[in-house]
């Protein structure tokens, strides 16, 4: 409880003035902006005794963008793929973060894309801006879930949230999050001790790949994560 107690007491005076910093910082580019975040997210699972293990990096396709497709099990996902992910990427992220002020407006500096889902349009039009943020070079990640799991259990995608990949032409990297289920399940605010693990699966080429395969692909995305999954969540 007192390594709790602690945590909170440091991470949200840290994340606010790590807001205000980044915001300066995308003044010198939004990749520089991005390698401060990735400070702040190391940061974080320091702050709370966590370690990351990765598994697959041989998977991740360094010298080209692609799309990662992760499960989404607690608050500390984003720190995870921060700490773990070693090349420049953008999220997708619901258009209520962006609200949040100074947060929100760090978040939109350092381009990251908002997504209203309950908007067709402008769900398309998010789609559309990611896929333009591949083309430019950058990767991006989704949670196709849509929000974190309230049970541990990969939860079923979201349809048409891989529409991304019709567009962008770019292999698909599943991402098993392994562990931050147990260590701070949804509702909850105790931060418990345990093993982190970002796994990076073979990547699935979308050559050719057209609106009516989505399904398909989104299904294949799925039963990869879970089957990396399966087994690997005890109750918290």
């Amino acid at each position: 409880m007192l390594r709790t107690f602690l945590f909170y007491l440091i991470f949200f005076p840290w994340t606010l003035i790590a807001s205000f910093l980044a915001l300066f910082v995308t003044f010198l580019g939004q990749d520089r902006a991005h390698a401060f975040v990735r400070f702040w997210g190391r940061s974080c699972l320091f702050l709370a005794g966590l370690k990351v293990q990765v598994q697959g990096s041989e998977n991740i396709p360094y010298k080209s963008p692609a799309i990662y497709v992760s499960n989404h099990q607690s608050n500390f996902d984003i720190p995870i793929v921060y700490a773990g992910l070693p090349i420049q990427f953008r999220w997708m992220a619901k258009q209520e973060l962006f609200r949040a002020p100074i947060f929100g407006l760090a978040m939109k500096r350092c381009g990251i894309i908002p997504i209203d889902r309950s908007n067709r349009r402008t769900t398309m039009h998010s789609i559309i801006a990611a896929a333009q943020r591949i083309k430019d070079g950058a990767s991006v990640i989704i949670f196709p879930e849509g929000t974190r799991t309230p049970d541990g259990q990969l939860q079923k995608f979201k349809k048409g949230a891989l529409l991304i990949a019709a567009k962008a032409q770019v292999p698909v990297v599943p991402i098993a999050i392994h562990g931050s289920y147990q260590v701070l399940p949804k509702h909850r605010w105790r931060i418990n001790t345990g093993s982190l693990k970002l796994e990076f699966l073979p990547p699935i080429p979308t050559d050719g790949l057209k609106s009516r395969d989505i399904d398909t692909l989104t299904t294949k995305v799925h039963d990869q994560i879970a089957s990396r999954l399966q087994g690997a969540i005890t109750d918290a």
